[in-house]
Protein backbone atom coordinates (compact mmCIF):
# COMPACT_ATOMS: atom_id res chain seq x y z
CA UNK A 1 0.00 0.00 0.00
CA UNK A 2 1.25 3.51 -0.74
CA UNK A 3 1.40 6.23 1.88
CA UNK A 4 -1.63 7.75 0.16
CA UNK A 5 -3.71 4.60 0.47
CA UNK A 6 -7.19 5.42 1.90
CA UNK A 7 -7.08 2.44 4.27
CA UNK A 8 -3.80 3.62 5.77
CA UNK A 9 -5.16 7.14 6.10
CA UNK A 10 -8.30 5.83 7.83
CA UNK A 11 -6.23 3.74 10.23
CA UNK A 12 -4.06 6.74 11.06
CA UNK A 13 -7.15 8.85 11.70
CA UNK A 14 -8.53 6.22 14.08
CA UNK A 15 -5.23 6.08 15.99
CA UNK A 16 -5.15 9.87 16.25
CA UNK A 17 -8.61 9.86 17.84
CA UNK A 18 -7.62 7.41 20.60
CA UNK A 19 -6.63 9.14 23.85
CA UNK A 20 -4.54 6.91 26.12
CA UNK A 21 -4.02 9.59 28.76
CA UNK A 22 -7.49 9.19 30.28
CA UNK A 23 -9.47 6.10 31.28
CA UNK A 24 -11.91 4.94 28.67
CA UNK A 25 -15.21 3.19 29.35
CA UNK A 26 -14.82 0.41 26.77
CA UNK A 27 -11.25 -0.36 27.85
CA UNK A 28 -12.17 -0.06 31.54
CA UNK A 29 -15.05 -2.54 31.06
CA UNK A 30 -12.82 -4.80 28.98
CA UNK A 31 -10.37 -4.95 31.88
CA UNK A 32 -13.13 -5.94 34.28
CA UNK A 33 -14.49 -8.73 32.08
CA UNK A 34 -11.03 -10.23 31.60
CA UNK A 35 -10.22 -8.88 28.14
CA UNK A 36 -6.84 -7.72 26.84
CA UNK A 37 -7.62 -4.35 25.25
CA UNK A 38 -6.77 -1.80 27.94
CA UNK A 39 -3.97 0.54 28.97
CA UNK A 40 -2.24 1.34 32.23
CA UNK A 41 -4.57 4.27 32.97
CA UNK A 42 -7.58 1.96 32.62
CA UNK A 43 -6.08 -0.63 34.94
CA UNK A 44 -5.10 2.02 37.50
CA UNK A 45 -8.61 3.47 37.49
CA UNK A 46 -10.14 0.01 37.59
CA UNK A 47 -8.02 -1.06 40.55
CA UNK A 48 -8.81 2.16 42.40
CA UNK A 49 -12.54 1.66 41.88
CA UNK A 50 -12.30 -2.01 42.86
CA UNK A 51 -10.84 -0.82 46.17
CA UNK A 52 -13.89 1.41 46.63
CA UNK A 53 -16.43 -1.13 45.39
CA UNK A 54 -15.24 -4.65 44.48
CA UNK A 55 -18.76 -5.52 43.33
CA UNK A 56 -18.32 -3.55 40.12
CA UNK A 57 -16.32 -6.44 38.66
CA UNK A 58 -19.33 -8.70 39.29
CA UNK A 59 -21.56 -6.14 37.58
CA UNK A 60 -19.36 -6.18 34.48
CA UNK A 61 -19.15 -9.95 34.22
CA UNK A 62 -22.77 -10.76 35.04
CA UNK A 63 -24.01 -8.07 32.64
CA UNK A 64 -22.07 -9.83 29.90
CA UNK A 65 -23.66 -13.12 30.88
CA UNK A 66 -27.10 -11.48 30.74
CA UNK A 67 -26.41 -10.49 27.14
CA UNK A 68 -25.73 -14.11 26.26
CA UNK A 69 -28.89 -15.42 27.93
CA UNK A 70 -31.06 -12.74 26.33
CA UNK A 71 -29.70 -13.45 22.86
CA UNK A 72 -30.10 -17.21 23.30
CA UNK A 73 -33.68 -16.72 24.42
CA UNK A 74 -34.55 -14.46 21.50
CA UNK A 75 -32.81 -16.54 18.84
CA UNK A 76 -33.74 -19.91 20.27
CA UNK A 77 -37.23 -19.46 21.73
CA UNK A 78 -38.61 -16.42 19.91
CA UNK A 79 -37.17 -17.01 16.44
CA UNK A 80 -35.45 -13.63 16.19
CA UNK A 81 -32.89 -13.59 13.40
CA UNK A 82 -31.91 -9.89 13.38
CA UNK A 83 -30.00 -7.99 16.07
CA UNK A 84 -29.10 -4.30 16.27
CA UNK A 85 -26.44 -3.90 18.97
CA UNK A 86 -25.83 -0.24 19.89
CA UNK A 87 -22.91 0.67 22.12
CA UNK A 88 -20.99 -2.39 21.04
CA UNK A 89 -17.90 -1.98 23.19
CA UNK A 90 -14.69 -3.92 22.62
CA UNK A 91 -14.86 -7.50 21.36
CA UNK A 92 -14.61 -10.17 24.06
CA UNK A 93 -15.82 -13.74 24.30
CA UNK A 94 -19.42 -14.47 23.23
CA UNK A 95 -20.19 -11.32 21.28
CA UNK A 96 -23.78 -10.92 20.12
CA UNK A 97 -23.21 -12.42 16.67
CA UNK A 98 -21.34 -15.41 18.09
CA UNK A 99 -24.14 -16.25 20.52
CA UNK A 100 -26.92 -15.68 17.99
CA UNK A 101 -25.29 -17.58 15.14
CA UNK A 102 -24.45 -20.48 17.43
CA UNK A 103 -28.21 -20.87 17.93
CA UNK A 104 -29.33 -19.78 14.47
CA UNK A 105 -26.55 -19.63 11.85
CA UNK A 106 -28.65 -17.41 9.55
CA UNK A 107 -28.81 -14.57 12.10
CA UNK A 108 -27.86 -11.07 10.96
CA UNK A 109 -26.22 -8.63 13.34
CA UNK A 110 -25.41 -4.94 13.00
CA UNK A 111 -23.05 -3.44 15.57
CA UNK A 112 -23.14 0.32 16.19
CA UNK A 113 -20.56 2.44 17.99
CA UNK A 114 -18.98 5.86 17.47
CA UNK A 115 -15.90 5.14 19.55
CA UNK A 116 -12.62 5.19 17.59
CA UNK A 117 -11.09 2.44 19.71
CA UNK A 118 -14.06 0.14 19.09
CA UNK A 119 -13.85 0.98 15.40
CA UNK A 120 -10.19 -0.02 15.41
CA UNK A 121 -11.19 -3.47 16.68
CA UNK A 122 -14.32 -3.79 14.54
CA UNK A 123 -12.89 -6.48 12.27
CA UNK A 124 -13.10 -8.94 15.16
CA UNK A 125 -16.86 -8.36 15.15
CA UNK A 126 -17.29 -8.94 11.44
CA UNK A 127 -16.77 -12.68 11.36
CA UNK A 128 -19.93 -14.53 10.43
CA UNK A 129 -21.35 -17.88 9.51
CA UNK A 130 -21.80 -18.35 5.75
CA UNK A 131 -25.59 -18.30 6.23
CA UNK A 132 -25.65 -15.10 8.30
CA UNK A 133 -24.11 -11.67 8.14
CA UNK A 134 -22.50 -9.10 10.42
CA UNK A 135 -21.86 -5.40 9.84
CA UNK A 136 -20.42 -2.48 11.80
CA UNK A 137 -21.70 1.10 11.71
CA UNK A 138 -19.60 4.04 12.85
CA UNK A 139 -22.63 5.94 14.11
CA UNK A 140 -23.87 7.81 17.16
CA UNK A 141 -26.61 6.82 19.61
CA UNK A 142 -27.81 10.43 19.44
CA UNK A 143 -28.81 9.97 15.77
CA UNK A 144 -31.33 7.09 15.95
CA UNK A 145 -32.95 7.72 12.57
CA UNK A 146 -29.55 7.67 10.87
CA UNK A 147 -28.71 4.39 12.62
CA UNK A 148 -31.92 2.79 11.42
CA UNK A 149 -31.44 3.99 7.86
CA UNK A 150 -27.87 2.69 7.73
CA UNK A 151 -28.84 -0.63 9.33
CA UNK A 152 -31.18 -1.30 6.40
CA UNK A 153 -28.12 -2.25 4.40
CA UNK A 154 -27.97 -5.47 6.43
CA UNK A 155 -31.29 -5.85 8.24
CA UNK A 156 -34.83 -6.09 6.90
CA UNK A 157 -36.67 -3.58 9.09
CA UNK A 158 -40.04 -4.92 7.97
CA UNK A 159 -39.25 -8.02 10.05
CA UNK A 160 -38.70 -8.20 13.84
CA UNK A 161 -35.37 -6.97 15.20
CA UNK A 162 -33.86 -7.27 18.67
CA UNK A 163 -32.50 -3.88 19.72
CA UNK A 164 -29.65 -4.38 22.20
CA UNK A 165 -28.47 -1.41 24.31
CA UNK A 166 -26.34 -2.79 27.10
CA UNK A 167 -24.38 -0.70 29.59
CA UNK A 168 -24.59 2.28 27.27
CA UNK A 169 -27.54 4.51 28.23
CA UNK A 170 -25.73 5.58 31.39
CA UNK A 171 -23.57 7.78 29.18
CA UNK A 172 -26.66 9.88 28.39
CA UNK A 173 -26.83 12.35 31.27
CA UNK A 174 -30.55 13.19 31.14
CA UNK A 175 -32.98 10.35 31.69
CA UNK A 176 -35.67 11.98 29.53
CA UNK A 177 -33.23 12.23 26.64
CA UNK A 178 -32.20 8.60 27.06
CA UNK A 179 -35.88 7.56 27.01
CA UNK A 180 -36.47 9.63 23.88
CA UNK A 181 -33.57 7.95 22.07
CA UNK A 182 -34.90 4.49 22.95
CA UNK A 183 -38.43 5.47 21.88
CA UNK A 184 -37.22 6.76 18.53
CA UNK A 185 -35.21 3.63 17.84
CA UNK A 186 -38.11 1.33 18.71
CA UNK A 187 -40.47 3.46 16.60
CA UNK A 188 -38.50 2.44 13.53
CA UNK A 189 -38.84 -1.29 14.25
CA UNK A 190 -41.92 -3.40 13.47
CA UNK A 191 -44.32 -5.19 15.78
CA UNK A 192 -42.75 -8.29 17.26
CA UNK A 193 -39.37 -6.59 17.75
CA UNK A 194 -37.64 -6.71 21.13
CA UNK A 195 -35.74 -4.28 23.33
CA UNK A 196 -32.91 -5.56 25.55
CA UNK A 197 -31.39 -3.16 28.07
CA UNK A 198 -29.10 -3.54 31.06
CA UNK A 199 -27.36 -0.84 33.05
CA UNK A 200 -25.65 -0.25 36.37
CA UNK A 201 -28.03 1.05 39.01
CA UNK A 202 -27.90 3.36 42.02
CA UNK A 203 -29.00 0.53 44.30
CA UNK A 204 -26.15 0.63 46.82
CA UNK A 205 -23.88 3.20 48.41
CA UNK A 206 -20.92 1.30 47.00
CA UNK A 207 -22.11 1.59 43.41
CA UNK A 208 -22.88 5.29 43.83
CA UNK A 209 -19.40 5.88 45.25
CA UNK A 210 -17.82 3.87 42.41
CA UNK A 211 -19.75 5.91 39.86
CA UNK A 212 -18.60 9.17 41.42
CA UNK A 213 -14.98 7.99 41.44
CA UNK A 214 -15.19 6.95 37.79
CA UNK A 215 -16.78 10.22 36.74
CA UNK A 216 -14.04 12.22 38.46
CA UNK A 217 -11.29 10.24 36.70
CA UNK A 218 -11.47 12.21 33.45
CA UNK A 219 -13.41 9.53 31.59
CA UNK A 220 -16.69 10.25 29.81
CA UNK A 221 -19.20 10.20 32.72
CA UNK A 222 -21.52 7.29 33.34
CA UNK A 223 -24.72 7.97 35.28
CA UNK A 224 -26.21 5.17 37.37
CA UNK A 225 -30.02 5.23 37.55
CA UNK A 226 -32.78 3.91 39.75
CA UNK A 227 -34.61 0.69 38.96
CA UNK A 228 -37.74 2.70 38.15
CA UNK A 229 -35.78 4.72 35.60
CA UNK A 230 -34.52 1.52 33.96
CA UNK A 231 -38.10 0.19 33.89
CA UNK A 232 -39.31 3.38 32.19
CA UNK A 233 -37.33 2.50 29.05
CA UNK A 234 -39.82 -0.35 28.54
CA UNK A 235 -42.98 1.75 28.72
CA UNK A 236 -45.43 0.55 26.06
CA UNK A 237 -43.68 -2.80 25.63
CA UNK A 238 -44.67 -6.25 26.87
CA UNK A 239 -42.08 -7.33 29.40
CA UNK A 240 -40.74 -10.86 29.07
CA UNK A 241 -40.81 -12.72 32.39
CA UNK A 242 -39.38 -12.10 34.95
CA UNK A 243 -39.52 -8.40 34.03
CA UNK A 244 -37.04 -5.78 35.22
CA UNK A 245 -34.70 -7.58 37.62
CA UNK A 246 -31.08 -7.81 38.64
CA UNK A 247 -29.22 -9.16 35.63
CA UNK A 248 -28.29 -12.31 37.54
CA UNK A 249 -32.00 -13.05 38.13
CA UNK A 250 -33.04 -12.82 34.48
CA UNK A 251 -33.63 -16.42 33.42
CA UNK A 252 -30.49 -17.91 35.01
CA UNK A 253 -29.40 -21.14 33.40
CA UNK A 254 -28.73 -24.37 35.26
CA UNK A 255 -24.95 -24.02 34.97
CA UNK A 256 -24.96 -20.31 35.85
CA UNK A 257 -23.15 -20.03 39.18
CA UNK A 258 -23.91 -16.29 39.36
CA UNK A 259 -27.68 -16.87 39.45
CA UNK A 260 -27.95 -16.20 43.19
CA UNK A 261 -25.58 -13.23 43.22
CA UNK A 262 -26.97 -9.77 44.09
CA UNK A 263 -25.54 -7.07 41.83
CA UNK A 264 -26.14 -3.38 41.18
CA UNK A 265 -27.20 -3.89 37.58
CA UNK A 266 -30.73 -4.40 36.27
CA UNK A 267 -31.96 -5.52 32.92
CA UNK A 268 -35.01 -6.65 31.02
CA UNK A 269 -36.35 -7.77 27.67
CA UNK A 270 -39.52 -6.26 26.23
CA UNK A 271 -41.57 -7.04 23.13
CA UNK A 272 -43.14 -4.42 20.89
CA UNK A 273 -46.83 -5.31 20.48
Amino acid sequence: MSEHDPQLAAAADIRARIDTSKPHSARFWNYFVGGKDHYEIDRETGDHIKDIFPGLVDVARTSRQFLGRAVRHLAGEQGIRQFLDIGTGLPTADNTHEVAQRVAPDSRIVYVDSDPLVLAHARALLTSTPEGRTAYLDADLYAPEEILKAAEGTLDLSRPVALMILNTLGHVAEHDQARDLVTRLMAGLPSGSYLVISDSTSTSEGMIAASQAYNSSGAVPYHVRSVDEIAAFFDGLELVEPGVVQVTKWRPESDDTAGTMAVDAYGAVGRKP
